[in-house]
């Protein structure tokens, strides 16, 4: 039997690597041609290669007890907000978000203050696009984004009431929500 020098079982072994890297990048770039991109908070349309019978997934329906007219809808149990206007539909999106630790009661409220930042939020990381309308056991509510784009579970060592969503849904909750907006609470 011969013997294979230790160039020769480094050079197969990084072949074999690359084959693999390249075969899960050919398949990755074929499954992401599969759906149409869709801005964040939308559902994506299937595309003509995803094949028939392909239905995208449906985004939760704004809650039926959440009010009426233009109106931001935010249920802490199940992470999502809705931003509603009947009277514009192209401003109707839904997102996930990552609440606090201190939950606003259901109810509805006002936005009472708006801050574009970035500025040091209660956790400590540096945010943006806050929309504050609650407090609660001396937390302040309200949406930010964080600016590095993170949405880490609170911090259970404090009192945080910071609800946090991705840059671009911070950004259209901003511009969507100025001082006075509704803000509806459901469960």
């Amino acid at each position: 039997m011969a013997k294979l020098g230790s160039g020769s079982v480094v050079t197969a072994l990084t072949a074999g690597a690359l084959a693999v890297v390249t075969l899960l990048a050919v398949q990755a770039k074929n499954s992401a041609s599969a759906t149409v991109a869709a801005p964040p908070g939308k559902v994506p349309a299937a595309s003509a290669s995803a094949g028939k019978g392909v239905t995208p997934a449906k985004p939760p329906a704004v809650p039926a007890n959440s009010g009426e007219g233009r109106r931001v809808v935010y249920s802490p149990g199940q992470k999502r907000v809705w931003l509603v206007d009947p009277t514009d539909a192209s401003a109707d999106r839904t997102f996930t978000v990552m609440p606090g630790n201190v939950d606003p009661s259901p109810g509805s409220y006002v936005v009472f203050r708006i801050v574009p930042g970035p500025y040091t939020g209660s956790d400590g990381k540096l945010i943006k696009n806050a929309v504050l309308f609650a407090s609660h056991d001396g937390a302040i509510i309200g949406f930010s984004s964080a600016v590095d784009g993170s949405t880490p579970p609170p911090d259970p060592s404090k009192h945080l009431g910071g609800i946090r969503e991705s840059v671009a849904d911070g950004q259209a909750l901003y511009d969507f929500a100025p001082y006075n907006t509704k803000v509806v609470v459901v469960a």
